[in-house]
């Protein structure tokens, strides 16, 4: 007897609504589209045009003489492409699992929940191995190795680190960065750090200063910075069957001093974006759906979005290794 296929899918809102996007990101510490805001796209593969750097900086004799023209600019662009892929996964909800265990939890809610998971998780880990990248970020340009890890609270030295990172950025590009990016490690250990608490101090936040009261924003101000990105989120790094080994899924050993974009413009010059093709019904969140399989007598639930993750200026960013002892 012929069984309905994975084509009778019908999309679930009233799932997706039950995990917000912006809420679940949060609450998980994912990052990636704040390091690298989506940019949504007609088609699923394209070109589109890339500023060389030099050429965002290049002056010209604005002079003009009577009854001559103006100065006209000659801008060239950079051919860049972008292909999105779908990335999505599934859960079963079992007919009679379902029903045993109703009295315990919400058999969709729970599946929708871990298939959520995957796919932001997976994003994330394609963005942090973009940006904490030593193939990408190469010579003493693009990257310094500290002399002392900030995990070394009473000598570290992050913010005159960061500072020779911030003129080296200036130096290479002529942009100001307004973004670090850490794990929350990292975020821990800065606010142990006694550079940082001395400049906290001194600014008047008072002599005693606890851990606790050092926030985020706090620190932006320390660094001088818009932003500071705290990447909280986790990963099971044993393979299937093997006992959990969790991981940070952005590393402990490296922070990335950036300008990340602030709006949709594609001029902005940024370290990066993410592209999201949303005509075969993708989300950037993730699309929810379900479909039935009557050969394993249960309910499907896929979540799935198109994307492709792409670092546009190298020189937008810094990379200081050696962070963490």
């Amino acid at each position: 007897m012929p069984s309905p296929t994975s084509a009778l899918s019908t999309q679930r809102p009233d799932l997706a609504t039950f995990l917000e996007y912006d809420l679940e990101s949060d609450k998980s510490g994912y990052v990636a589209t704040q390091v690298f805001p989506v940019v949504d796209v007609m088609s699923q593969a394209g070109n589109f045009g890339k500023i060389p750097i030099e050429q965002l900086l290049q002056q010209r004799d604005t002079k003009r003489a009577p009854g001559s023209g103006y100065a006209r600019g000659n801008w060239t662009f950079d051919k860049a492409t972008y292909a999105t892929e779908e990335h999505g996964a599934e859960e079963v909800v079992d007919d009679r699992e379902a029903k045993m265990y109703s009295d315990y939890f919400k058999a969709e809610q729970i599946s929708t929940m871990r298939a959520f998971s995957s796919v932001l998780r997976n994003a994330e880990q394609r963005v942090a191995d973009a940006v904490f990248n030593t193939t990408t970020w190469t010579g003493s340009g693009l990257t310094t190795a500290v002399s002392i890890e900030w995990s070394t609270s009473a000598t570290a030295v992050p913010i005159t680190n960061v500072e020779a990172a911030v003129q080296k950025i200036y130096d290479g590009s002529g942009l100001w960065p307004n973004a670090l990016i850490i794990n929350r490690r990292v975020f821990r250990n800065l606010r142990n750090c006694a550079q940082v608490t001395d400049r906290i101090a001194a600014s008047g936040a008072g002599s005693a200063i606890k851990a606790s009261d050092i926030t985020t924003q706090m620190l932006a101000q320390v660094f001088d910075l818009d932003f500071i990105i705290v990447a909280g989120s986790s990963k099971n790094s044993a393979k299937e069957g093997q006992s959990a080994t969790p991981a940070q899924i952005w590393s402990n050993e490296y922070a990335m001093l950036c300008k990340v974009a602030t709006g949709g413009d594609m001029r902005e010059p940024c370290i990066g974006r993410t592209f999201h093709w949303a005509d075969d019904g993708s989300s950037i969140g993730g699309t929810v759906e379900s479909y039935r399989d009557e050969k394993v007598r249960g309910d499907v639930i896929r979540v799935r979005h198109d994307v492709d993750e792409i670092v546009l200026y190298p020189e937008a960013g810094h990379l200081l290794s050696n962070i963490t002892a």
